[in-house]
């Protein structure tokens, strides 16, 4: 499933508030989820110096990925879909470690 980064304003010091976020939004993805879209929150990537936090989702497409931040409150800037190497990295090292 692809994945999306949804761009929001956040304020240097609002460490509280991206906590507050994330809850509201991992309940948006898992109602969305409940209710037959699969949506799953990835966490999220606060860059204090820019005042911008990035929410991540993996979801069929970025009309779902922006449903579930604005059922979260999240005020999105922007969605775009993402490509990482960060869990492809994760899972070969787990395999180094654990090898089948």
């Amino acid at each position: 499933m692809p994945s999306y980064l949804v761009e929001t304003f956040l304020a240097r010091g609002a460490a509280g508030e991206r906590q507050a976020r994330e809850q509201r939004a991992s309940s948006a993805a898992e109602a969305l989820t409940r209710a037959g879209t699969r949506v799953r929150f990835g966490g999220s990537i606060h860059l204090p110096e820019d005042e911008i936090c990035f929410f991540t989702f993996e979801a069929p497409s970025g009309r779902e990925a922006a449903l579930v931040a604005q059922r979260a409150d999240l005020e999105p800037l922007r969605v775009v879909e993402a490509v990482s190497s960060i869990e492809t990295t994760a899972c070969l090292a787990d395999r180094k470690e654990h090898p089948r």
